[in-house]
Order: C-alpha cells, then structure tokens, then sequence
C-alpha cells in the first residue's frame, strides 16, 4: 500500500515538474512552433533572410494633392525658407538611422513637422527632405507615421 502511495506522489510530482517547464516554455517563446520556424528559416535562402530584416516601408509615390492641406503649406514654407511652427525642430537633422530612405551622407537630410488638426503637440507626420538647399531640397518624402513608412514626393518642387 505504501508503494501505491509513492507511485501517486512520484507521478503527480513529475506531472507538476513537466507542467511547470512546458508553462514556463511557453513563456519565454521556446514552444515547438518556434524550433520549426528557426529551422525553417535557417533553411531558407539568404536573399530571403535579408528580405525579411529590412521591412520595406516605402510607399512609392504620393503626388502633393494627394496628402494633408497641412503637408503642402509646410512645402510652400520651405520653398520660402520659412518661418516654421517648430522652429528648435523643424529644418533639423534627420538621422535616417531605421535606414528606410536611401543611404546618404550624414547630413543630407532634414525633418519638418506636418500639423495634425486636433493634436496639442507636434504629431507623427513630417515631411522629410534631403540635397539641394534648405529651400530648394533634391527630394521630399512625407511620413504619416512617424518614420514608419515614407512615400516620395515628386511634384513638391
């Protein structure tokens, strides 16, 4: 009888152990879905890998009348060298460190806040330019999102 007993406890003991492993398993992402994936993934060819580590988050191109009134009068204010609404922010350096523009040198491009009606702060739209002068830019790209994804802006000279 005391044999029974031990068996019981041996097995709900290791039932407990087995659960809490798979419990915390699945917590921290280890589940067998993700080994299939990394196998996967590792299997697939490396112009595939590099696709998917760099999301592409261009939009192709938007014409002016397209976006927000708000983005052509900022246009118009940097065509006449302004003045801005955000002057410590707008006309500043952008970074481009996500690497969703083209690679350019350091300071080729510049950031200007597009209103959003509604909002007591700047917001997440901008329109983003790069070359040329700071009142006749090479390339202009608006942003809805804040840098999440761009589309140039071809007729924005």
């Amino acid at each position: 009888m005391a044999k029974q007993n031990s068996r019981k406890t041996g097995w709900t003991l290791g039932s407990v152990v087995a659960l809490i492993i798979a419990v915390g398993a699945a917590w921290f992402g280890l589940g067998p879905e993700n080994q299939s994936n990394e196998n996967t993934s590792a299997a697939a060819p490396s112009s595939a890998a590099e696709s998917t580590a760099t999301p592409d988050t261009s939009q192709g191109s938007c014409a002016l009348a397209t976006l927000p009134r708000e983005a052509a009068e900022v246009v118009e204010t940097i065509q006449v060298g302004g003045p801005f609404d955000y002057p410590d922010n707008d006309g500043v350096h952008f970074g481009n460190y996500e690497g969703y523009l083209p690679q350019e040198h350091s300071n080729f491009y510049r950031e200007y806040t597009v209103d959003t009606p509604g909002l007591n702060h700047r917001g997440p739209r901008r329109i983003v330019t790069g070359g040329g002068t700071d009142i006749d830019p090479e390339t202009w790209y608006y942003t809805a999102d804040h840098y999440e994804s761009f589309c140039e802006i071809p007729d924005a000279e």
